[in-house]
C-alpha cells in the first residue's frame, strides 16, 4: 500500500465550509513559532494565535495542502499571512466553539549528510 498524504488540510477545509454553512465565524488557532509561519507577533499569546478567517475578515484565503495563506489587516495595516498546515492547532466556530482540533505536526527537518570524517577508522577488513 502506498503512503497517503496528510488528511489535515482536507479536514481544515471541510470544517471551514461547515462553519460558514451554519452561518458562523470560522477561526483558526495556530502555533506562532512554527517554522515558516508569518503572522503579526504583537498578537501572539502563550505561543499561539487565534485568527478570524471569515470571508469578511480576510482576502485571498487559500487553504492549501501545505499552508493556509491570506491577507488581513492588523491595526489597519495589511499583512500577508502564511500558516504551514503543521502549525494549525484548531479550526472552530466563534459563536459556539464547535470545530476540530489537531496535533501540531513536527516540522520537516532537512536531511543532514553523515560526516564521519575523523570519527573512526574505515570499515575495511582483509578477507581470506
Amino acid at each position: 500500500m502506498s503512503s497517503m498524504t496528510s488528511n489535515k488540510p482536507y479536514m481544515i477545509r471541510a470544517v471551514y465550509d461547515w462553519v460558514l454553512d451554519n452561518a458562523c465565524t470560522p477561526h483558526l488557532v495556530l502555533v506562532a513559532e512554527y517554522p515558516g509561519t508569518e503572522v503579526p507577533q504583537d498578537f501572539v499569546r502563550d505561543g499561539q494565535l487565534t485568527l478570524n478567517i471569515s470571508p469578511s475578515a480576510v482576502r485571498d484565503l487559500n487553504i492549501g495542502n501545505e499552508s493556509v495563506t491570506f491577507n488581513a489587516r492588523f491595526g489597519g495595516i495589511p499583512m500577508d499571512i502564511v500558516v504551514p498546515i503543521g502549525a494549525v492547532v484548531a479550526v472552530f466556530a466563534k459563536e459556539n466553539g464547535q470545530g476540530m482540533g489537531f496535533e501540531v505536526e513536527p516540522p520537516e527537518d532537512p536531511i543532514e549528510p553523515d560526516d564521519n570524517s575523523g570519527d573512526k577508522k574505515p570499515g575495511l577488513r582483509v578477507v581470506k
